[in-house]
């Protein structure tokens, strides 16, 4: 009996290895920026969710505007017969129920304070968001904002009910929160991220398109079927899911990160070299900050394509309720959609960016200024012509679609810029930009809302669409004159530029350097 014991006894172990071996071969096959890239992505998408639930949410939280009751004055000013009409007389195709009259008689004004009323603080946390980054990390500000974000999305339906007042408080304290996470995860970019590789990692950012593009769909569904309260349940909770996740998953530094390997760090720390140093090791330089021209070009030609995007993210819902007739779950649909493929069309963009960059077909400067071009004159100019379609339905959602597309290039343009101008400094840069542009996410829905007040047909929309054209081509002419993607010089705490590293020592982020760099080799033995 003993030798059938000693066989079993020799097997174990190798049965006992095997797993062991296969579970970190699967782990190395992962970089770690990989998972920081899903967790990038998915934080912006639960952090979208949160923040725009309300949009489509309003939509049937409110009580529907007076229309004219002449059948044939309503369809000059809107695209269907409005409910005040009879119900036999409307088309099948784009009637806003009569079940779905909302329970709170808010006029347009107030609407646009409860939408507005989340970038009020919002702009005052960017500055705050970064020095907090500088000081505690990313991992704590973004996890914190969070937190905090989705406790106040569970909290909602009883502040609407008890007042708008209430709500708009809320909607304040989840602003703030929310303000942070864009510094933090730019901070981090910084740290983790090789220059050839940013233009991609930046498509992480379009989580929040994905999340958008989701939400509209989703709250369309819940309120058609359950009522619009269960949307704050079911963005909230899935808030607080992601934040266990995004706690046992993200790190501030590579080098601080449990599995990541030897090969992948000695990586990093080539190609981002001496860039980038600790976050403690140097005072945030906001005098040179402030009275940097490549600085302010960013915040002021992002301020443009922010107050469209906010006419597409805010506005949009209500003008498909108002004007387009559309029912609630096709008004979530259609207004989701376009953002679902934002997603795949910044990747497009940003690997188009790294394309032109790494082949020196244009200068990385130049590549900045194309793709902000692109985010920003041509959905102007589209924006403007939905104003003028009228009610050639399928021609407007065309149109919508293409624009809403190519904003998403901004992501290989100013907004990847702000990593380009001082890596060392992205949360900082990001905060004082974030405080110029994101003043247009609450400036434009009020702006609607004042051009809106007394007349929701599509003639005052041509007014609202015309303005915010005018706003992002009049906008893109500072970065046109005044951005850069050279590293400036207060990036450093000596205020000298080092020696570049080498094109030839970069790898993209899917490469395997361990097969073809003979330095990794060195470091891994």
């Amino acid at each position: 009996m003993a030798t059938p014991a000693a066989t079993d006894n020799s097997s174990v172990p190798s049965l006992q290895l095997q797993p062991k071996f296969c579970f970190r071969s699967l782990q190395d096959m992962v970089p770690a920026r990989v998972v920081l890239y899903m967790l990038s992505f998915s934080g912006f998408l639960v952090s979208f969710m949160m923040r725009t639930d309300i949009n489509i949410a309003i939509v049937a939280m409110v009580k529907l505007p007076s229309t004219p009751t002449n059948s044939t004055e309503a369809q000059e000013k809107y695209c269907f017969v409005p409910p005040t009409s009879n119900v036999s007389e409307q088309p099948d195709v784009n009637i806003t129920s009569l079940s779905e009259e909302g329970e709170f008689d808010w006029n347009p004004t107030t609407q646009s304070a409860i939408l507005g009323s989340f970038y009020w603080c919002y702009i005052l946390s960017q500055i705050i968001g970064g020095v907090l980054t500088q000081q505690f990390g990313t991992k704590t500000v973004f996890g914190f904002s969070q937190l905090v974000t989705a406790v106040c999305s569970l909290l909602i339906p009883q502040a609407a009910v008890f007042h708008y007042s209430a709500l708009i408080v809320l909607r304040s304290i989840q602003g703030f929160a929310s303000g942070l996470t864009w510094p933090a995860m730019y901070a981090l970019v910084g740290h983790w991220i090789p220059s050839n590789e940013r233009s991609r990692f930046m498509s992480s950012f379009q989580g929040f398109s994905f999340g958008i593009g989701l939400t509209y769909p989703l709250c369309g569904f819940l309120i058609a079927h359950y009522g619009w309260r269960i949307v704050f349940y079911t963005t909230g909770s899935i808030g607080l899911s992601w934040c266990v996740v995004w706690w046992l998953l993200a790190f501030d530094l590579p080098r601080k990160h449990p599995r990541i390997t030897r090969s992948e760090l000695a990586y990093i720390q080539r190609t981002i070299g001496n860039t980038v140093i600790g976050r403690k090791e140097m005072k945030v330089p906001w005098m040179s900050i402030l009275t940097s021209p490549p600085a302010w070009a960013i915040g002021v030609t992002t301020f443009g394509r922010i107050w469209v995007h906010y006419v597409f993210i805010i506005c949009g819902p209500l003008y498909m309720k108002t004007v387009l007739g559309f029912s609630i779950q096709k008004n979530g649909l259609l207004s989701g959609v376009p953002f679902l493929c934002s997603y795949l069309s910044s990747v497009i963009f940003c690997y188009l960016a790294d394309y032109l960059v790494v082949h020196e077909i244009l200068s990385l400067t130049n590549v900045r200024k194309l793709f902000t071009a692109v985010s920003q004159i041509i959905p102007g100019l589209l924006l403007l012509a939905i104003g003028y379609l009228g009610c050639e339905i399928n021609l407007v959602l065309v149109t919508w679609f293409i624009a809403v597309t190519l904003i998403t290039a901004a992501y290989a343009g100013a907004m990847a810029n702000v990593v380009d101008i001082a890596p060392n400094l992205a949360g900082p840069i990001l905060a004082f930009a974030q405080t110029i542009h994101m003043s247009a996410s609450f400036l434009s829905p009020l702006a609607a809302g004042f051009i809106l007040e007394e007349d929701t047909s599509l003639v005052a929309w041509r007014k609202v669409f015309g303005t915010a054209a005018v706003v992002a081509i009049g906008t893109y002419s500072m970065f046109q004159l005044c951005g850069t993607a050279e590293v400036q010089s207060w990036n450093y705490p000596d205020g000298k530029i080092p020696a570049k590293t080498a094109p030839e020592d970069l790898h993209p982020l899917s490469a395997k350097p361990l097969e073809k760099n003979n330095c990794e080799s060195a470091v891994e033995s």
